[in-house]
């Protein structure tokens, strides 16, 4: 069945179905980045914690202490975490 001159979108109408389309696709997109999104903290409390691994990784390797002494001095700084 035909549609009548009535009823057919506009190329008005086209353009302005698809800028609330486009509408839809940022705003999800900006609410997806947002969720994502770490605070200044989230990231400086995750990047405070890989130092602290990097710190036990080389107090393990050191010489001239006993290895319970150095597996608690690592337990120590490890308990420094965020």
């Amino acid at each position: 069945m035909a549609m009548s001159n009535f009823n057919r979108p506009t190329p008005e109408d086209e353009a302005f179905d698809h800028i609330e389309q486009m509408n839809r696709v940022k705003k999800a997109f900006e609410e997806e980045m947002q969720r994502r999104a770490k605070t200044q903290q989230q990231f400086y409390d995750q990047l405070r914690n890989g130092v602290i691994d990097e710190v036990t990784v080389e107090i393990q390797k050191m010489q001239g202490f006993g290895k319970d002494t150095l597996d608690s001095f690592a337990v120590f700084v490890r308990g420094m975490k965020k």
